[in-house]
């Protein structure tokens, strides 16, 4: 079993965090495309939610994996998208690496005041030329004595504007292109480091997210996470965790548009009868509510396996395909079941429609997830067979 008692009392601090500290200030945050980060990630950090599974002598809790999922499931209670988004990026995506890798000295500089929530941290992947396509990432990190000497830029980095360091993938050789890479902590506040401009995005409006320039940026090399050339299977890692959180932070926000429609529609009257009663709308809630729970059942397989110390790279990766396309579906039809409220900026639903989008693509497109898998399954021209 993923969960137990012990997981109920954070839960329920969570809840009570989110209810007091966040849904009231949503809408506020949304219209000005951005919210505090460094004062809401402080309270997170004083409560011990930005370390749950990291460890104890950095500041974490210290506790297994579980509980970051549980963590992520709750946030999708958020009203939005970029909220939760821009705390998975500080829990789960630009710190896992720097603290399973990473020097003591990084991490005391590095990882304890992202726990504490005294930074704020983003992590720096793609490119404009190098979304999902990792592998083929141009920014270099170049070797100087001592230090790195990083030329390059950054495309789509959450939270990039406030950030207090960025995660960074960088070439630090001329090798293989899977055995070139490092990943490097990064203060954003370094000669060179410029927030070329702050983003507009379709959805997840509140959270501020960036394209970032390089530009003979020279950090010491004992910013590096592990060791030199590893940094592509370090990321793929990573990768892990982040698409298993994403696809966990969707549960609860799917299940919430769900209920939200189903009130509207039993009150809303069209033809003499409620919107509900139509067999077409209280059928397809139904087969969405279905899907949710097999969602959460393959979230919950995964997790299980990753903190029994498996590799998890398959089914997390159909959890991430599954999310996306299920977010798409599930707001679509339910912002259909709404009509012309459902297209007013107003509603949740319509906000959901917006932000759900982003799971298709952010953490790998839905097709490089069926790559993996079709690689996994031996079904992939030319790639040969693998074990799954």
């Amino acid at each position: 079993m993923l969960f137990t008692a012990d997981h109920d009392e954070p839960r329920r601090a969570l809840q009570k965090f989110i209810a007091a500290e966040i849904n009231p200030f949503v809408d506020e945050w949304e219209k000005a495309e951005q919210f505090p980060s460094h004062e809401l990630f402080k309270k997170l950090g004083s409560l011990g939610f930005l370390g749950l599974n990291k460890p104890v002598e950095f500041g974490g809790q210290g506790l297994d994996y579980s509980y970051a999922l549980m963590m992520a499931e709750e946030l999708g209670a958020i009203h939005c998208g970029g909220v939760p988004m821009a705390i998975g990026v500080q829990t789960d995506m630009a710190t896992p690496a720097l603290a399973r890798f990473g020097s003591d000295e990084v991490r005391r500089e590095f990882l304890v005041p992202a726990i504490a929530g005294d930074a704020v941290a983003c992590i720096g992947v793609s490119e404009p030329g190098a979304g999902s396509d990792v592998a083929s990432i141009k920014t270099n990190a170049r070797s100087d004595g001592d230090d790195y000497v990083i030329n390059g830029g950054k495309m789509w980095i959450t939270n990039g504007v406030k950030a207090d360091w960025i995660c960074l993938l960088a070439n630090t050789s001329d090798g293989q292109v899977h055995r070139n890479k490092s990943l490097i902590c990064v203060p954003m506040k370094s000669k060179g480091v410029q927030v070329a401009r702050k983003l507009d995005k379709m959805g997840m409006r509140s959270s501020d997210t960036a394209q970032i320039f390089f530009d003979n940026v020279r950090v010491p090399k004992r910013n590096r996470i592990g060791e030199e050339g590893m940094g592509f299977t370090y990321q793929m890692l990573q990768f892990q965790e982040e698409r298993l959180w994403g696809a966990a932070a969707c549960l609860k926000a799917h299940e919430t548009i769900i209920a939200e429609t189903i009130e509207y529609t039993r009150n809303r009257k069209a033809f003499g009868k409620t919107i509900l009663d139509n067999q077409v709308v209280h059928f397809k809630l139904a087969e969405m509510q279905t899907e949710v729970e097999l969602l959460r059942a393959l979230i919950y397989r995964a997790g299980e396996a990753l903190v029994a110390g498996e590799d998890v790279t398959r089914l997390a990766t159909m959890a991430k395909l599954k999310a996306g396309r299920l977010g798409r579906e599930l707001t679509d039809a339910c912002l259909q079941f709404w009509g012309g409220m459902g297209f007013m900026n107003e509603t949740h639903v319509s906000r959901a429609y917006r932000d759900s989008r982003l799971t298709s693509i952010g953490g790998g497109a839905d097709e490089v997830m069926l790559t993996v898998l079709c690689k996994m399954m031996g079904t992939l021209p030319g790639a040969g067979r693998s074990s799954s």
